[in-house]
């Protein structure tokens, strides 16, 4: 029994330290941007970590989100919680036409029809009217929650933060209940899995239908957070960018997508700063250039994780103390 209770005491550490870090001077809009990106690469590694579906066109149910989400709270001035939710809904709608078209094949051919999908929608986004274009949806309104002004930072934080843990502990409970040893045993031998008598398919649809809604909701909070969605949300770059959060933390663990979302975001923000402190000390201009590097740095940690951490951050890191334990 309490090795079954030792995993929630410490996601609730976490999540407590998570709620203390404004009080503790970080950045509130940072911290947002790393949980939505979070949220995201949880959504993802549901799908390939925990049941083998490799998707490249994942960003398609970001962004479908982040521009309904938008739209319904700017232009029909939704209120936050119905806003969001149509967010949600128009992914998980995108997730459903595109995983009926996508599961029909499997491995790379899977994984190439998503990204074409994805491409499509892309387009689509680029040439609507509602989306703003090139320019994006801007000046999304944060609004108000039970009275409350999500204007202010600090209570959006905690709204956010709300939203994340309960999106997290639905894809625990998904992991493992019945529904996810199911697509584990899909991820391990699917042959096997259909000749016990499980609908393969339908597995499959279902849980790409819940990534993609996960997703979007990772989308339509995003769009809450920074008040603005555009093209970036949706373009293929952005479903690169969760399979490397994904893989830097550790694919099929319910930790490491947070980690790995947290170390490209911050890299991402961060990068430029750190190249001009080297510049300052060291006095090579070539540091300055640093922040205009990211997909660079990005890269190569790719491919350190790939050559010597397979298993990501988190992985590696249980791994090892699997050993210890063993070992002892």
């Amino acid at each position: 029994m309490s090795q079954t209770k030792n995993p929630m005491i410490g996601y609730g550490l976490l999540f407590a330290g998570v709620a203390l870090l404004p009080l503790l001077g970080a950045y509130p809009i940072f911290v947002m941007k790393v949980m939505c990106y979070a949220l995201f690469a949880c959504a993802f590694n549901l799908l390939i970590g925990f049941t083998g579906l490799l998707s490249f066109g994942h960003a398609a149910f970001l962004g479908a989100a982040a521009y309904g989400a938008g739209h319904a709270l700017k232009v029909w001035g939704l209120p936050v919680p119905l806003g969001l939710a149509f967010g949600v809904a128009a992914a998980a709608l995108t997730g459903l036409v595109f995983g009926a078209l996508a599961i029909r094949r499997s491995g790379i051919y899977f994984s190439m029809i998503t990204l074409a999908l994805s491409q499509m929608l892309f387009f689509f986004f680029l040439q609507a009217q509602f989306t703003g274009g090139e320019d994006g949806l801007q000046a999304v309104p944060r609004g108000h929650l039970l009275g409350l002004n999500l204007e202010n930072d600090q209570l959006l934080y905690y709204l956010v933060l709300a939203i994340f843990v309960g999106a997290f502990w639905l894809i625990y409970r998904i992991v493992h209940s019945p529904f996810g040893q199911v697509l584990t045993s899909i991820r391990e031998n699917e042959a096997r899995a259909t000749s016990l008598g499980y609908d393969v398919a339908r597995f499959k649809l279902v849980a790409f239908v819940l990534s993609a809604a996960l997703a979007g909701l990772a989308g339509a909070t995003k769009t809450l957070v920074l008040g603005f969605a555009t093209l970036t949300d949706a373009i293929w770059t952005t479903s690169g960018l969760v399979i490397l959060m994904t893989l830097v933390g550790g694919m099929g663990t319910m930790i490491g997508p947070i980690v790995g979302a947290l170390v490209i975001i911050a890299l991402e923000n961060k990068i430029g700063d750190a190249g001009k402190l080297l510049a300052d000390l060291t006095g090579v201009q070539w540091f300055m250039g640093l922040g205009e590097s990211v997909s660079l740095v990005t890269g190569l940690i790719f491919i350190l994780c790939v050559l010597a951490f397979r298993r990501g951050i988190v992985g590696e890191i249980g791994h090892l103390l699997e050993k210890r334990r063993s070992g002892s």
